[in-house]
């Protein structure tokens, strides 16, 4: 977090954390830095994003899902 700019983030999240309010910990994750280092939302969101992530370099794009249909929907607009 802290090579992206969330350094004073991190160390409020690290303390949350260790302090054992885990549920604060994670909202307190920055919305941007969610946006930075994952492809996450509705499905026309993700339809949006995905041309700069496809621009930026990256070779490998970790897909993770619970539902059938967002995996779906990554092979659809990946492949």
């Amino acid at each position: 977090m802290s090579r992206y700019g969330y350094e004073s983030d991190a160390k409020r999240i690290q303390d949350l954390y260790l302090g054992g309010k885990k549920d604060e910990a994670a909202a307190a994750v920055p919305d941007a830095l969610v946006d930075e280092v994952a492809l996450c939302g509705p499905k026309e969101r993700i339809r949006e994003r995905l041309p700069r992530w496809k621009s930026s370099g990256v070779t490998t794009l970790i897909c993770g899902a619970v539902q059938p249909e967002a995996l779906e929907l990554m092979a659809e607009l990946v492949l």
